[in-house]
């Protein structure tokens, strides 16, 4: 393969709702391109694409796949995406290295959720994106009206680059009004007869011409004086004026295809070698530490890994894009984020599983290596004198998680080793094992996404795990002041244990002071505050320590024994076993033993006088409250509001957004299991919410009484 210069490369990556046929088309793509003699089908597993042995049990592809052609005396690099919105985060990582979306639309289904999915990403990323409608072949194709959808949702700036003239069944004609030609494919797909727009369609394709030169027009004022001069424009100075709308996403041009048969495909790869923006034209990468590396091959060597994959017999493989300069084979590049060098023992050209070994790449091309000792997703290798480092793809936030466990205790290590793995594949799967819940925790996108890692933990790793849903983390509190206190006393032959304690408990508020009486047996008791220390909770919340001892009831020098006991306590709350937080403790009284008392026995006191004391205290559990954000159709609106009632939702504020309704609230943790799964069936999939902490809030008395019954029968059982 020839090495193409940067303005000779285009990116793109294919987005959609699954099943609108992207990988379809991408079989299409090769095959006008001849990287492919023969075009394979999903059905029959045998596509360039889904080549994984999950998306061929799935049928749907999960990962995204890097693929080239080359057409038009250019290449054309292709990420071809899942389109399943759980997989949402291969559509980020792709945009994040190309310079434009291909958004292929299911035309007899119009505009679906993981269409809106794929256009926000778009948005999110500013990157300039083509429409597709696709299956124009099918028996309910229906252009008018989805064209009609796509101008709602994303207003005029929708503009037709094309329309069918038969769409359906036997569907093969195309009038295209920018060339102003009429295309006819053979009833099987092929090389189109192109003739003159026929008298029938002649109004219509006027229209539509003069509306394009309107809006190409609109993007240049040099261009829009020479339209005003002219009253239209050539077909050069439109292309020109379309690149730039393409690039301010003030146009967004509308091609046709039923990809199946390969109809409409060429005219839409000569657009996209045409038209589209070049790696030196798109929207690059920012620099982290503000320099800006010009996409040139004479410039330092930069590469941005943005995917990685395992193959079997071939190991990790790593996906890059050149930012800048030229990489060869055998190069020595430094890992911006860990300093480590890398050698660039081989360059690859993708089509999938198939590589084609290349000696070198220049700035904007993207291609693929193996052997990398250290490097990830989201790293940076250059030139030791250049040390750029460009931002990270920002993948998307879970949005839900789940307690992951082996079946097999033996293999508990191996599951978090294989977790890794699938990490590295796909960075949105995030795994932590908390310690307060005892349990390791998995945060992902939904239950595709889910049923995907157990695919991969039943087929690849073969170990058996299962899950349980994930515990909360309370905490507990105190609502009153308390006093308690506890001897503890041992004596088993030489030397015993001896240690007294007394103290009291009361509730701490931020900026809140020391007490100096309680009301204890009906007496006023004074407390002498001497020293105070405070600790501040791992797990959020203060606990506030006086020694208020006078007489030297207890030696200083148990103090700190004293606060180790009450702290094994605070770990594991007298409650359910939680975390307690926001507590003051004065310890004012006690007694000791010249012989027994050593730290051990004042710790044990300690400990215990704090446990009477948390009962008598007003004992609360506090739940974690979440800031909530929804945002779901019109018409599914009152839906929605009556799950979130149900859920204990505290509903702060509604607004409009862009025809849809958002609601915020607060709701707690506890509620929220499997909401993603929830708000997919009510909203047929348009839904979509975050979620950020908020804060701990008291539960409701009844919630409270389940919550220590179920830790007592927890108790019993253990």
């Amino acid at each position: 393969m020839k090495v193409y210069q940067t303005n000779e490369i285009r990116n793109i990556a294919l987005i959609g709702n699954s099943g609108s046929g992207k990988t379809t088309l991408a079989e299409a793509i090769l095959l006008e391109g001849g990287v492919i003699n023969r075009r394979g089908e999903v059905t029959a597993k045998n596509t360039v694409s889904d080549y994984q042995p999950i998306e061929q049990d799935y049928g749907n592809s999960v990962f995204s796949t890097v693929l080239h052609t080359e057409y038009n005396d250019k290449k054309i690099n292709l990420i071809d995406t899942p389109g399943m919105d759980d997989f949402r985060g291969s559509v980020v990582s792709a945009l994040h290295v190309v310079g434009s979306a291909l958004i292929v639309i299911n035309t007899p289904h119009g505009i679906e959720s993981g269409t809106e999915s794929a256009y926000r990403i778009t948005e999110d990323a500013h990157k300039p994106a083509i429409f597709l409608f696709n299956h124009l072949d099918h028996e309910n194709a229906n252009y008018d009206q989805t064209l009609e959808q796509a101008k709602t949702l994303y207003g005029n700036k929708v503009t037709p680059i094309q329309y069918p003239v038969n769409a359906g069944p036997g569907f093969n004609t195309i009038i295209d009004v920018l060339k102003m030609k009429q295309y006819k494919y053979p009833i099987d797909g092929g090389k189109p007869e192109i003739t003159d727009i026929p008298d029938s369609e002649k109004e219509k394709a006027d229209a539509l011409h003069n509306e394009l030169v309107e809006m190409a027009a609109e993007n240049d004022e040099g261009l829009m004086e020479l339209y005003f001069d002219k009253g239209t424009l050539s077909e050069d100075e439109m292309r020109q004026g379309i690149k730039l709308g393409m690039i301010e996403r003030s146009l967004f041009p509308v091609f046709c295809s039923g990809a199946k048969h390969d109809i409409g495909v060429s005219r839409l790869m000569e657009f996209i070698t045409n038209i589209t923006p070049s790696p030196a034209e798109a929207v690059e990468i920012p620099e982290l530490n503000g320099k800006h590396p010009k996409v040139d091959p004479s410039a330092p060597t930069s590469l941005f890994v943005f995917k990685t994959t395992i193959e079997q017999h071939v190991g990790e493989i790593t996906f890059f894009k050149v930012m800048s300069g030229t990489v060869k084979e055998g190069q020595d590049l430094t890992n911006s984020n860990s300093g480590n060098k890398e050698r660039i023992s081989q360059i690859y050209v993708n089509a999938g599983k198939n590589r084609t070994k290349v000696s070198e790449m220049i700035a904007g091309d993207i291609g693929s290596t193996v052997k990398l000792k250290e490097t990830k997703v989201n790293h940076t290798l250059s030139e030791k004198e250049a040390a750029y480092n460009f931002k990270p793809i920002e993948f998307p936030t879970s949005r839900h998680t789940i307690a992951l466990y082996a079946i097999n205790e033996a293999d508990e290590e191996k599951v978090g080793e294989m977790f890794q793995k699938l990490h590295d594949e796909d960075p949105t799967y995030l795994v932590e094992y908390s310690k307060e819940l005892k349990q390791m925790l998995v945060h992902c996108q939904g239950e595709y996404h889910l049923n995907a890692l157990k695919w991969f933990y039943s087929n690849i790793f073969k170990i058996d795990i299962d899950f349980k849903a994930p515990k909360i983390p309370y905490r507990e509190t105190i609502t009153k002041s308390a006093q308690a206190d506890y001897r503890h006393k041992k004596q088993s032959g030489g030397a015993g244990q001896f240690g007294e304690v007394h103290l009291v408990i009361e509730p701490y508020t931020e900026g809140s002071e020391p007490r100096t009486t309680f009301k204890m047996n009906d007496k006023d008791q004074k407390m002498s505050v001497r020293d105070t220390q405070e600790v501040k909770l791992p797990w959020g919340g203060k606990l506030i320590y006086h020694n208020c001892i006078v007489g030297g009831a207890i030696d200083t020098r148990f103090l700190p024994a004293i606060l180790k006991g009450i702290m094994e306590k605070m770990e594991e709350g007298p409650l359910t076993g939680s975390y307690a937080r926001d507590i003051r403790v004065y310890v004012y009284d006690g007694k000791m033993h010249p012989v027994d008392s050593n730290e051990i026995s004042f710790k044990l006191a300690g400990r215990n006088a704090f446990s009477r004391a948390f009962k008598e205290a007003g004992p609360k559990i506090l739940e974690p409250i979440y800031n909530l954000e929804v945002v779901v159709p019109s018409e599914r609106m009152g839906d929605v509001m009556s799950d979130l009632q149900g859920r204990r939702a505290l509903i702060m504020g509604m607004g409009s957004e862009k025809g849809y309704e958002k609601i915020e609230a607060k709701v707690p943790l506890k509620e929220m299991f499997k909401y993603i799964t929830t708000l997919s069936s009510l909203t047929q999939g348009r839904g979509r919410f975050s979620i950020a902490f908020d804060g701990y809030e008291k539960v409701p008395q009844e919630v409270q009484e389940e919550l220590l019954h179920s830790y007592e029968a927890e108790l019993v059982e253990d």
